[in-house]
């Protein structure tokens, strides 16, 4: 069969583009009416989205013709590289991973296709077919930008060679599909997901609703009584200390029924644990600040190059037009009143009543509050300094600050 060039003009090709990225046609009707398979079309499909004025069904060749024998010789020892990885049992990783052996050859300097590498890969028996999965029919749900936060955490060992696992803590906006969000964290507690809320809500503003799972630092779950035990507080009947800080900025806070129904944020764990073992395990890095520069690499591929498989745009792109158009229920941050400072809302609350001698106890500390009448109750403010080893506590009294005192961190059972 002749080349698509020879039998249809740009014009008709951008037409049937057209009717695919507005959902009228399949890929597979397409590929059939053009005579080509995937691989050229999505090839074609790139330079139509690339600028759809200039689109051309012109070949250029990047790459020469022939590989030379330090190429082969490079794509034969990445993808045994490779190998290595997936025959580890203790390693998450089932399947081989050719894109991001591309991306780590173009670090060296060297252009190949994935379809090349995939080829060199069936040579040396270094390839696995993939299970037929399901059909492609996920959906956007939400209509603006900041509408919804999907905000989650995962527990893993995120390379082979550290001697403890960590939890990655992200973000995402639904509609965008742009990673708003995302680091290492040691151990996961409330004060780490108030600090990544706090983040988000001074970076971008005040979004119209969070969506997280059911963890006790998300939400208060009751059980149903039983013969042995009755409870007294129902679910929901308490605001844990991560939900008190988003309603001080009145946004909203919905819980997942399920794992499945946190699936859009649940895809780009995979996409980030896939590519952050490998690299990890393939560099031998073994600290958590190593594995953060390789994260943030990764998130910026993932919101500035990559192509979302649902949205059919940029995460970072398909977020800034939405911002540009006007689309967007994201507020401007301020504080809510009468707090002047971000102390009084991003941290960790507790009530005390002031005794006879106008003091507060404090796990064995006692703190004078001074303007504050006994047997009043007064509303503490705690903020940790994990880096200075210092408790910064700050009391409320009837909507005023009345006192604030630095105490040694490592003092409270609480923080160890």
């Amino acid at each position: 069969m002749t080349q698509v060039h020879k039998r249809f003009t740009p014009e008709q090709v951008k037409v049937l583009f057209q009717g695919y990225c507005q959902g009228n046609l399949s890929r597979p009707d397409i590929e059939e009416m053009l005579g080509i398979r995937k691989t050229r079309f999505f090839a074609l499909l790139k330079n139509y989205r690339r600028d759809p004025d200039t689109f051309s069904l012109a070949y250029q060749r990047s790459t020469p013709g022939r590989l030379s024998e330090e190429t082969k010789n490079q794509i034969e020892q990445e993808l045994l590289r490779e190998k290595a990885l997936i025959d580890d049992e203790e390693l998450p990783i089932h399947d081989y991973n050719y894109a991001a052996l591309v991306d780590r050859l173009k670090k060296q300097g060297i252009q190949v296709s994935t379809t090349t590498v995939i080829k060199r890969a069936k040579m040396l028996k270094c390839y696995k077919s993939k299970k037929k999965g399901k059909a492609h029919d996920r959906e956007v749900l939400t209509a603006s930008i900041g509408d919804l936060i999907q905000h989650d955490a995962s527990l893993h060992k995120w390379s082979p060679f550290a001697e403890e696992k960590w939890t990655l803590i992200t973000s995402i906006d639904d509609y965008s599909r742009m990673l708003l969000y995302a680091d290492f964290v040691p151990e996961e507690n409330t004060w780490v997901h108030v600090q990544a809320a706090q983040s988000v809500l001074q970076t971008f503003g005040l979004p119209f609703r969070y969506y997280v799972d059911n963890l006790r630092v998300f939400r208060f779950v009751q059980k149903r009584d039983s013969f042995w035990r009755t409870h007294h507080l129902c679910t929901d009947e308490v605001d844990p200390q991560w939900k008190q800080v988003l309603q001080e900025f009145k946004v909203k806070v919905i819980y997942a029924l399920s794992p499945q129904a946190k699936g859009k944020v649940e895809r780009p764990y995979r996409w980030l644990q896939d590519r952050i073992v490998r690299t990890c395990a393939l560099e031998k890095l073994s600290s958590m600040e190593d594995a953060r520069a390789v994260l943030r690499e990764e998130v910026h591929r993932y919101n500035y190059q990559q192509v979302h498989s649902t949205t059919r745009e940029v995460p970072a792109i398909r977020f800034a037009n939405a911002k540009k158009a006007g689309n967007s229920l994201f507020r401007p941050f301020v504080l809510p009143k009468p707090y002047k400072s971000v102390k009084d809302v991003f941290c960790l609350r507790m009530t005390r009543t002031v005794d006879g001698y106008r003091r507060i106890t404090l796990d064995r500390h006692s703190i004078v509050v001074p303007k504050v009448d006994v047997r009043e109750d007064v509303d503490l403010r705690l903020v940790p300094d994990f880096a200075k080893n210092v408790l910064e506590v700050r009391i409320w009294f009837k909507d005023n600050l009345v006192h604030s005192v630095n105490l040694p961190l490592n003092e409270f059972q609480r923080f160890a």
